[in-house]
């Protein structure tokens, strides 16, 4: 049965899993991954083959964290994948043993290299300085709440 790999070990994951034979990957990523991958993609290709990896090339599938990981188990064929949410990798491993269930005691952190994958769009040149949550709360500043398509 195929094995995936959590995004919170693709780097250690990558070292261990016999890429040179592969000539394709799938990503399935959650949407605010989106545009970290497209820059992430092409940094890592290029790494790859300067360490002598075989041609590869990286396909992604986005959508809600939860959606992908129901694809996943539904049989998209995913080779590595990004969920935001501990619930959807618990339902990687629970359905089809798809991630080892005792995914986040792999790695430090509980296998989580950040807490939050919040991301504060602001203006050209941030005007506000604005930087972390407390930001938020000053005079004169407005959250507008924007869902992807």
């Amino acid at each position: 049965m195929k094995r995936l790999v959590p995004a919170t070990l693709l780097v250690a994951g990558l070292a261990l899993a016999p890429l040179a034979q592969a000539t394709t990957l799938l990503n399935a990523s959650y949407d605010v991954m989106r545009d970290f991958y497209k820059e992430y993609n092409g940094a890592f290709l290029k790494h790859w083959q300067a360490e002598g990896g075989e041609p590869l090339q990286i396909n992604m599938s986005h959508g809600g964290s939860s959606k992908q990981a129901r694809a996943v188990i539904d049989g998209l064929p995913a080779d590595v994948i990004t969920m935001n949410m501990a619930t959807d990798i618990n339902a990687l491993a629970e359905h089809g043993g798809l991630v080892p269930k005792g995914w986040a005691d792999r790695l430090p952190d509980h296998s989580a290299p950040f807490t939050s994958a919040t991301v504060f769009i602001v203006r050209k040149g941030n005007p506000k300085g604005l930087k972390d949550w407390p930001d938020l709360l000053k005079e004169g500043v407005q959250v507008i709440r924007h869902s992807a398509p």
